[in-house]
């Protein structure tokens, strides 16, 4: 990641409502979730939303894609972890010290469960 990209990635993250909508779409995982079920999780409008949704679209952190009438919105994981390996490049002087791991979503039954488990519990 180039520190444009980075700069403009931590730009968009950096206001309450868009960090807020990012985690939400970081747990629920690559299938993404409507806007309209985004907005009752964080009891926004949705039309205030959309201004954030572009932010986060702008900078490569969000995917949107059409189904029937419903805008469905993702998290871009590849983004994300290049923001991270970029923030940790060079932890530590070098060490090893941060988890070498990237986020890897879940998919198939485990995602399934994991989107009803997000309907079901109130954003922190």
């Amino acid at each position: 990641m180039e520190t444009l990209d980075a700069v403009t990635a931590l730009a968009a993250l950096a206001q309450e409502s868009r960090l807020q909508v990012f985690r939400l779409l970081v747990q629920a995982g690559p299938q993404g979730m409507q806007a309209g079920e985004l907005a009752g999780a964080l009891g926004a409008a949705p039309n205030t939303l959309t201004f954030h949704f572009d932010r986060l679209r702008m900078a490569g952190l969000v995917t949107v894609r059409r189904e029937g009438r419903a805008m469905i919105y993702s998290a871009q994981f590849p983004t994300m972890n290049a923001l991270i390996a970029y923030l940790t490049e060079n932890c530590c002087g070098g060490a090893a010290c941060t988890p070498e791991q990237t986020c890897k979503p879940a998919r198939g039954k485990q995602a399934k469960k994991l989107g009803q488990d997000l309907r079901l519990k109130e954003p922190t």
